[in-house]
Parts: structure tokens; C-alpha cells; sequence
């Protein structure tokens, strides 16, 4: 991406001063490390870098020279909180940068038009995120984060969408390769949860397998054992850099999967389906869409994906997986 410029990037034609004590980027186009960030600068530019209005035309382009690995998934999201809660606002799916199915490295297309969201907020300091899953070649996961600014004329406060999800990075689903199959992970995406943002920064609804991957905060403590500084059902979030140590997959919400009918440029939808909780379960044959089941020791879940079980999620070291009323189970303390 290089519009609107990301985060410190070499090759934008116009950009901001770097700020006191940082440097270009230029690995910029290369693919996000599995054990590092999503992003891979948490520090903004001094001033956004580009200004765009809720409800009108927003134009993203691409640098010419990039490879594009036969095309994948790409998401679009908005951000208020530097990339910890991320809704998305565009998608292309399975043939971004192609015009269709291809096996090839060169781009086709390198710049998308849409419509931002009418009742995306008004903020100063907002985040656009990309986040790019390719099709062919080694797994890998491609982002880019820029400071821009956002009017809106009618007011809104909020804006709801299918939160952003970050595939075969560390803490998350890895989508093979497609194999000439470009439904391929779909079902990822349609059954993310939905998120609310705002331009005060994170308002979401439960936290999900989906969300960044973080580690609970805890309290001071002069013993070895750790607190959770919230609820014992649900963590407190401060960073958005992944664990390399305890992953943390607290809840998942609203996460029932179907078979995906996706297109190849989509908008989120405003809903999303119930899933349903259950334990005691066999972790074998068949089993209804979208439920949830804990394991027997605890020790993490598991969902069921088109009518098969999926391989398990850890709880964080300490934590055990528990089944709440709000159909959902969750990693709290014992």
C-alpha cells in the first residue's frame, strides 16, 4: 500500500517528517513475521496523511513493483485506537490485485474504490488498516497502517462491522493455500464478530479468538500467583503486540460458520449469527454449525465448522476455558 502512505514507508510521493528518532521502513512490502506485531509501527506519523469524508468516494493504491502471489483475500478496516479494535469497511475477496483467477506474481488491479461508511465517526487521529492473506506461496500475512483524519457531516458517534482478523499470524487461523480453490477461508471472514468503534477508541462487544491476540493485564503482586486487573470472565487489553508466551482467546462471540457466499468485492453485514455453547461433547464426527464446546480438562475450545470440529484453542496459562449464559464460553480464572 502506498495511499494513503502507511506508517513510515520509503515510497509514498508525499508523506510527513518522520518523527524525532525514527527511520524509513524499507522492508515495508515484506510479510509480517509470525511471532512479531500485526503492524509493524505503533508510532503514527506527526499529521494524517490523508482526509476523508463518511459517506464519500476513498481511493487506495498499491505500489506497481510488489508480488502479488496469485491474489487471496484483502480486508479494509477502520481504526481509533492504533489497530487494537479494527472494523472493516471493504473487503476483496479471493482475487485481490487480479481481475480474476490467476496463478501469477504481477498485479492486475492496484488501486480500489469505495464508499466509506456513512456512520464511520468524525476523529482527528483515526487509523486505515489493509490487511492482505495471498493466495499462492509460502502462508503469510501482509498489513499496512496510515493516520488519516475523517469528517462526517451527519454526526455519528459509532459505527458497527465485522471486526478485522489477521490469518497465519501467530494466534490465529492458518488458510492454506488455495490450490485453485478461492473460497478457501472464507468462512474466517463471514464469521468474524461484529465490532463497534468509535472515535473515544474501543467500544466492542465480547473480545474474540479473532481480536488481537493479547496477554491479561495483571495486578502488582508480591506472590507468584497473578489477578486479573477486570472481571474474572472476560481480560483487560493494553497492547496491541501479540503474547509470544500466553495467548489469550477469551471468548468467542456470535461465531456460527455457514458455507460462504461471499463475492469478490463485499461491505460487512450488520449481523452476524448466535453460536452456541455446549461441553461434554465428542470431539469427533459430525456436529451442528457454530457451536462451541469446551474441553473436557478445560484447558481450552473448540468450534464446529461445517459440521466438523476444528482443532482446539489454548487457554492462557492459568485460565480454563467456561461455558457463560450469553451464548459464549470464555478463558477466565478458576
Amino acid at each position: 500500500m502506498n495511499e494513503p502512505c502507511p506508517r513510515f514507508s520509503p515510497n509514498c510521493a508525499t508523506k510527513p517528517t518522520l518523527p524525532a528518532g525514527q527511520g524509513y521502513d524499507y522492508s515495508i512490502k515484506n510479510p509480517i513475521d509470525y511471532n512479531a506485531p500485526v503492524f509493524k509501527s505503533e508510532i503514527p506519523w506527526p499529521q494524517p496523511v490523508a482526509s476523508w469524508t463518511a459517506g464519500q468516494p476513498v481511493t487506495v493504491k498499491f505500489q506497481p513493483d510488489g508480488a502479488a502471489h496469485g491474489g487471496g483475500h484483502c480486508q479494509f478496516a477502520i481504526s481509533y485506537d492504533n489497530g487494537k479494535t479494527a472494523a472493516i469497511v471493504h473487503k476483496v475477496m479471493k482475487h485481490c490485485f487480479f481481475n480474476g483467477p490467476s496463478d501469477g506474481n504481477a498485479a492486475e488491479v492496484l488501486q480500489y474504490t469505495f464508499n466509506l461508511p456513512a456512520d464511520v465517526p468524525a476523529s482527528s487521529k483515526a487509523q486505515f488498516i489493509w490487511i492482505w492473506t495471498n493466495a499462492i506461496g509460502n502462508r503469510e500475512l501482509y498489513t499496512g497502517i496510515a493516520d488519516i483524519s475523517i469528517a462526517n457531516p451527519g454526526g455519528s458517534t459509532s459505527y458497527t462491522g465485522k471486526s478485522a482478523i489477521y490469518p497465519n499470524h501467530k494466534g490465529y487461523e492458518t488458510i492454506p493455500a488455495f490450490g485453485g480453490d478461492y473460497t478457501t477461508g472464507l468462512s474466517l471472514y463471514d464469521n468474524a464478530p461484529n465490532v463497534t468503534i468509535s472515535s473515544s477508541g474501543y467500544a466492542a462487544e465480547q473480545p474474540s479468538k479473532y481480536t488481537a491476540e493479547q496477554p491479561p493485564k495483571e495486578k502488582p503482586t508480591t506472590s507468584k500467583s497473578s489477578e486479573p486487573s477486570s472481571s474474572d470472565s472476560t481480560f483487560e487489553y493494553s497492547s496491541v503486540s501479540p503474547s509470544p508466551k500466553a495467548p489469550a482467546l477469551p471468548v468467542i462471540h456470535n461465531a456460527a460458520v455457514q458455507p460462504s457466499t461471499s463475492t469478490d468485492s463485499e461491505t460487512p453485514s450488520s449481523t452476524a449469527p448466535s453460536a452456541k455453547p455446549t461441553s461434554n461433547q465428542s470431539t469427533s464426527g459430525e456436529c451442528e454449525p457454530g457451536t462451541l464446546q469446551c474441553n473436557d480438562d478445560g484447558s481450552g475450545f473448540r468450534i464446529c465448522t461445517w459440521g466438523r470440529w476444528s482443532d482446539g484453542f489454548t487457554c492462557a496459562q492459568g485460565t480454563v476455558c467456561k461455558t457463560s449464559d450469553l451464548n459464549s464460553v470464555y478463558c477466565g480464572w478458576p
